[in-house]
């Protein structure tokens, strides 16, 4: 195969991304290039399917850096793992970013997966348009360093529309740069920094705190170029970051110094995708910004990495473009808008997948902290100087020197007239600004623990533990309050979701308020708490009364009452013996039977809303009294039937008979059996009539309690049934007495 090898090497490294000592250390990339031959017309360009020495990651580039493509430019290649070949992948035409001094232009870098087969095709898309001259498919390995078992990747890549031209296509707004390099790196020291950077000390100075990315040995340049601006202090706190050496950055292939915003000052940050697979692993995180950074650096010849910070699927943050992750570094990541913004990028492509919350938590979170250092409001507006003419995705132009609108965390396609950062990424940009200005969203009370919902009021004993949840990430929050009354109770992390509180009895409104990293808050709308310690009442304790229906040795029909009364809520009252029910508050009776000569526990517990309970209970023998232990006068038949109670019954068609029954008890049931024939009898109690019964049925029935009679308390008492001898009709058939004591 045909092509150029560019093999970089680094004195005093291992070059696999450890040091001598173990520690991080640069991670070498190799680069192969095969020109794409051009057709007669200049209108098309091909690389026949080949094979190629080992890469993950490839673009196309061409000789003038200000030019672009007019049309489609589409790879495909070969997976080492299987040995298939991907469908064929469009790449964006045009890098869109812009480095002063820049060797050559070239589209976004695409990270393919560890690869050994290429081929690729250009076409113009314009009936005239013709491509750029020297055009050619660069292919980098970024170098395993300590990324293990990469896999091969998918393809999931934008289309982007054309830029504007310009006049002056290398003026993008920014100090213009030498991107003159030694012949050869002069030799350094391993860099010493930690893998992730740490926010500053608060007494740090910019004297004491050199750019991270450049030991303190290194002796590339023995007289700054460069006046270091400082470091000022953030209202954010800064997120985890991956340094230059902890993801490997072979720091001699961009030996210059770096470059500083000219106000000192970032007023904004765009977002950026990588337009690459989305299929990598977080292990692969490094790899994919090494592939990147040796991509913008040796292919492009760009200073270093354009963007100023990266961020992958899983959240990890990766320092980009060296100058020290806590000052105002110049990027190239958004042509004629570089001076004035930061870049942050997030690897992968976000066309139309979703991105992964991981991802958007850590760019809110970098771009608050970043932000924060300068005081701008994460979601409001700014306004930039534009560097040079330009035009937008939307198709908004404007002149060099305009003064142009943006919020504050904007996409690439308002600056530029690309798709980055995706139609997915970009409509989450709202939330991203949301999630990095605060206050909390979706901060809502879900439950309130060891107490009971009615209505919308908990009820509780004492003790509580409220339960909250919300939108914004728990990364984002820097606590939350749980306020009784107005008052903080209890302080919670901002990873916490409940918290616990006693509570004094009465009423009381309970909210939780949540302080946004950015010191701003929310607070839930409020939830009635009742703390209630005092035992419900019985004010009518149960009691039990014979009631009408039909008697049977192991059914006696009974009615149970009771009242229970709380001074917060009732809940329930509940039946445990002899049977299990569950009553509602205002219930106060319950239809039941019980066993014939057989005392029975009656056991009721009552319940308040805070599970506060009190028991009573009341016990009961249904006694049956047979037709023939009554006292008679007048003439009485017997009958005999498996119907009857006992099998036998009374029965008279006499005036004036009667049948007397004399009993201890509270309650009494006169049980009699029914036909169309039936005749009417008188009842008199103690010695006094008190009813009239009449007797006549449709439907025969049988060991009937047709009439009942209950007393406050026990006592002796008779009940006499004598005959009316109505016309027509006059039986009268009973089958005893039923009393209760």
């Amino acid at each position: 195969m045909a092509g150029v090898l560019v093999f970089q090497g680094v004195t005093g490294s291992t070059g696999n991304g450890v040091q001598p000592d173990g520690t991080p250390g640069p991670v070498k990339a190799r680069a192969n290039t095969e020109q794409l031959a051009t057709s007669g017309d200049g209108r098309s360009a091909t690389l026949e399917q080949r094979d190629a020495e080992p890469f993950s990651m490839l673009g196309v580039t061409w000789t003038d850096p200000a030019a672009h493509v007019p049309g489609a430019v589409e790879v495909r290649t070969r997976s080492v793992g299987s040995g298939q070949w991907s469908r064929w992948l469009r790449l964006d035409g045009d890098s869109g970013q812009g480095e002063n001094g820049a060797a050559r232009g070239g589209t976004e870098p695409v990270w393919v997966g560890p690869s050994d087969g290429v081929e690729a095709r250009v076409r113009s898309g314009g009936s005239t348009s013709e491509l750029p001259a020297g055009l050619r498919l660069d292919m980098v390995d970024p170098g395993s360093g300590k990324v293990t078992g990469m896999e091969p990747a998918a393809f999931a890549v934008e289309e982007t529309d054309e830029p504007l031209p310009t006049d002056s296509p290398s003026d993008s707004g920014e100090p213009t740069q030498s991107t003159t390099e030694p012949s050869a790196p002069a030799s350094s020291e391993p860099p010493t920094e930690p893998s992730v950077s740490e926010p500053p000390a608060a007494s740090e100075t910019p004297s004491d705190s050199p750019s991270p990315s450049v030991p303190a040995s290194e002796t590339v340049s023995p007289t700054p170029t460069v006046t270091v601006p400082p470091a000022p202090p953030s209202t954010a706190p800064q997120p985890p970051v991956t340094s230059r050496a902890g993801w490997g950055a072979d720091e001699s292939i961009s030996p210059e110094d770096p470059g500083y915003l000219p106000g000192e000052k970032v007023k904004a940050v765009v977002v950026h995708h990588t337009a690459e697979s989305n299929t990598y692993t977080c292990e692969q995180g490094p790899a994919v910004v090494r592939g990147i950074y040796a991509y913008h650096v040796k292919q492009l010849g760009w200073k270093d990495l354009g963007y100023n910070f990266l961020v992958d699927k899983c959240g990890q943050i990766y320092e980009g473009r060296k100058g020290g992750i806590d000052r105002p570094v110049m990027g190239a990541h958004a042509y004629g808008f570089n001076a004035e913004t930061t870049g942050i990028s997030v690897l992968g492509t976000y066309t139309d997948a979703a991105p992964p919350q991981a991802a958007m938590v850590s760019v809110a979170r970098i771009a608050a902290w970043k932000l924060g250092q300068y005081g701008v409001n994460p979601a409001g507006t700014t306004t930039l100087t534009a560097g040079d003419s330009g035009r937008n995705y939307f198709g908004k132009s404007w002149a060099k020197g305009d003064q142009l609108a943006f919020p504050v965390i904007h996409g690439h396609r308002d600056g530029y007239n690309t798709q980055c950062p995706g139609n997915a990424l970009y409509t989450q940009l709202s939330t991203i600004r949301s999630w990095a200005a605060g206050p909390v969203t979706g901060l809502a009370i879900k439950s309130v623990t060891g107490s009971v919902l009615s209505g919308t009021t908990y009820y509780a004993k004492a003790a509580v533990t409220v339960n909250w949840s919300a939108t914004t990430p728990a990364s984002l929050i820097s606590k939350f309050e749980l306020l009784v009354d107005g008052k903080v109770a209890a302080t919670a992390a901002g990873t916490a979701t409940s918290a616990k509180a006693t509570l004094a009895v009465g009423s009381h409104k309970v909210t939780v308020r949540a302080v946004h990293q950015s010191g701003t808050t929310a607070t839930t709308a409020a939830a009635t708490v009742v703390a209630d310690a005092t035992v419900p009442t019985f004010t009518a304790k149960p009691s039990l009364s014979l009631r009408t229906g039909t008697v049977g040795t192991t059914a006696v029909p009974l009615a149970l009452s009771w009242k229970a009364t709380d001074g917060a809520a009732l809940k329930e009252v509940r039946l445990t013996a002899p049977v299990a029910r569950t009553y509602g508050p205002t219930t106060y009776s319950a239809a039941h039977t019980a066993k014939s000569a057989a005392a029975t526990a009656w056991r009721m517990t009552a319940y308040d809303r805070a599970g506060n309970t009190a028991s009573a209970s009341v016990t009961g023998t249904p006694v049956i009294l047979q037709e023939s232990s009554a006292a008679r006068s007048g003439t009485w038949a017997t009958k005999s039937s498996t119907s009857y109670l006992g099998g036998r019954s009374y029965s008279s068609s006499t005036r004036n008979a009667s049948l007397t029954w004399t009993f201890t008890g509270k309650s009494a049931a006169w049980v009699v059996s029914r036909a169309s024939t039936s005749g009417q009898a008188y009842v008199y109690v103690d010695g006094v009539k008190t009813a009239t019964v009449d007797l006549k049925s449709s439907t025969t029935k049988y060991r009937d309690a047709i009439w009942t009679k209950t007393w406050t308390t026990s006592a002796k008492h008779t009940i006499k049934i004598v005959v009316v001898g109505t016309s027509g009709r006059p039986a009268v058939t009973t089958d005893g007495l039923v009393y209760l004591k």
